[in-house]
Order: structure tokens, then C-alpha cells, then sequence
């Protein structure tokens, strides 16, 4: 099965029993509402897998925003 894009930067995948997730880390799409966060990925919420529409994914990934170019 290909990869399926399921949100913001959030691609699954359904290999027998498993659930694969592929997240590109090297993106970003903004900061979070308050400010304190870098958002990578996001489901935005939780979905129903594609044909497995039982199974139920919320996905967030996402880095403290370092302001004024703080180093990690």
C-alpha cells in the first residue's frame, strides 16, 4: 500500500498488522496557539485509518520554539 497523507506532514501506511508513519522532520508549519511550540505534524485531531476505520489515530509532533534563534 502507498503512503497516504492524512494531515499536515503526516503520511500512514498499513503493512499487514502494522501501522506505518512517516513524518518529514525537517518541516515546520508554524507555532503552536500559544506560542511555546514549533509544529512539525499534526493529524489535526483524531482519524479513522482508511479501510480500518475502527482503529483511531491523533498525531502531534512538534519542538519547543526557541525564540530569538535560541541553539537545541
Amino acid at each position: 500500500m502507498d503512503m497516504l497523507m492524512v494531515g499536515q506532514n503526516v503520511a500512514v501506511r498499513v503493512e499487514g498488522e502494522r501501522l506505518v508513519i512517516e513524518v518529514d522532520l525537517s518541516q515546520h508549519f508554524g507555532e503552536s496557539q500559544s506560542g511555546k511550540s514549533l509544529i512539525i505534524a499534526s493529524t489535526g485531531g483524531n482519524i479513522s485509518l482508511p479501510g480500518r476505520e475502527e482503529v483511531k489515530v491523533g498525531l502531534n509532533v512538534y519542538r519547543p520554539n526557541r525564540p530569538n534563534g535560541g541553539r537545541w
